[in-house]
């Protein structure tokens, strides 16, 4: 049967496109809607990005016919601004009449006489809940959700007959088994007959076989892998093939140090790229401290700071591991333009080519600036996105509906992109119980 889908105003700033995602039922955008759009119009930031690019989608349906009648989308719906069942008398006394979300609430509820289902999506839970206690029904927007239960992990592993572990060593490379892995998925191969027999692969497409990851002896500028999970990270990290990796993973896993090692490796020594560029979203964790004075390095210095400590680590300066390798000083190499650190804000229009990208707390954006992003990377480039799915400060989005896991879900065919999720920490003994257990 055809339904009648009420939009709330989070709905069309988080995806501008959100109208064409119902498929042949209809989209009802209540005028107070386009009231709180109007609020977001003159933003700078992707919000207000959103909430202009909303507003030129109506009005080209706007020129199609009347939007207060309804006008044909393509998937066969309609989309309407409904100026009608504005009348809050059907909700409780306890909500405000004047607040836009119960006049949203109270569009949803008068329609409902009509003769078609009604389902308010919204991404505002107390709104959820208010909707379900008057007994109506109420969604989240989900074309971009992906449960962290159900999120690719990026490795899997296998049982393999006595003897191809060491066949496997000899050749270097194993004939996988059906179904097929996914491209630059890893596995711990098990011999069947003794378990203690192991070996760690990587699924090449391109091969269409299992090939031994990439170690490194001595470490990566310093730092070695403590657990598997870090050696395929840095599998991904220093495989030239592969364009796009993502390593998810709570706080002290070692996301930000290992890529950072490998962009100072691949960068710096052996001349891969042409500079490690490191930039992050500028979102606070609890209350803003407000106006930054100074230019625009010193504002931004609070927000780099956490790049800037690891750099500081792996070049040597604070007594890192790069300091026995005899690295040149951290400074010298910001003048000498090999490394960037910078905000996400400057990115848009930029075309990136021949550079080692990595984007930090990327769990933080959304997946339209992922997107951006990811289009900045020119010929050459590598983009490495970091980021832990359960500490999001972005008010707009959560855990299942951030740019980051969006992205592990959409490339985890791609032969170009890999992902793994760490799991051990590794920072500390204390940060490893907290990340575990608060």
């Amino acid at each position: 049967m055809k339904k009648i889908f009420v939009l709330d105003t989070n709905v069309l700033l988080h995806d501008p496109r959100a109208i064409f995602s119902f498929e042949d039922n209809d989209v009802v955008i209540p005028i107070v809607v386009i009231e709180e759009l109007d609020k977001f119009k003159k933003g700078v930031d992707e919000i207000g990005r959103n909430a202009r690019q909303v507003s030129r989608i109506l009005d080209e349906y706007r020129m199609k016919g009347k939007l207060s009648q309804g006008v044909p989308l393509e998937g066969g719906g309609n989309l309407r601004v409904e100026l009608n069942h504005q009348s809050t008398e059907s909700l409780p006394s306890e909500l405000i009449a004047v607040k836009a979300d119960n006049r949203i609430l109270a569009t949803a509820l008068n329609l409902k006489h009509d003769n078609l289902p009604v389902i308010l999506v919204t991404k505002d839970t107390n709104l959820r809940i208010k909707a379900d206690a008057l007994g109506m029904t109420a969604e989240d927007f989900e074309s971009d959700t992906i449960t962290l239960d159900e999120l690719y992990s990026g490795e899997t592993e296998l049982l393999v007959a006595p003897g191809a572990i060491d066949d496997f060593y000899a050749k270097g490379e194993l004939q996988p088994g059906d179904p097929a892995p996914l491209p630059n998925q890893f596995a711990l191969l098990k011999n069947s007959a003794n378990e203690s027999q192991t070996a760690l692969a990587r699924y090449s497409k391109q091969k269409n076989a299992f090939v031994p990851i990439t170690t490194a002896k001595h470490g990566v500028w310093g730092i070695t892998a403590k657990n598997k999970q870090q050696q395929f990270a840095l599998d991904l990290l220093l495989n030239d093939d592969i364009r796009l990796v993502t390593l998810v993973g709570k706080a002290g896993t070692g996301k930000t140090l290992l890529a950072l090692a490998a962009g100072l490796e691949k960068s710096i020594e052996l001349r891969s790229f042409q500079r490690l560029v490191v930039s992050r979203p500028v979102f606070p964790m609890g209350k803003d401290i407000g106006f930054l004075p100074g230019d625009i390095d010193e504002k931004l210095r609070p927000w780099m700071q956490p790049i800037r400590d690891n750099l500081d680590f792996l070049v040597g300066s604070s007594g890192g591991p790069g300091r026995v390798k005899g690295k040149k000083d951290l400074q010298s190499l910001f003048d000498l333009g090999m490394i960037e650190v910078e905000p996400l804000t400057y990115i848009r229009g930029r075309s990136m080519p021949n550079q080692y990208l990595i984007v930090d707390e990327a769990q933080n954006l959304t997946p339209h600036e992922i997107k951006t992003i990811i289009t900045r990377a020119g010929e050459g480039t590598k983009v490495v996105l970091t980021g832990d799915p359960y500490q999001i400060d972005n008010p707009y989005i959560d855990s299942s509906s951030n740019g980051l896991t969006y992205v592990v879900d959409r490339f985890k065919e791609e032969p170009i992109a890999g992902h793994i999720t760490l799991v051990k920490g590794e920072r500390s003994d204390l940060a490893e119980l907290a990340a575990t257990l608060l």
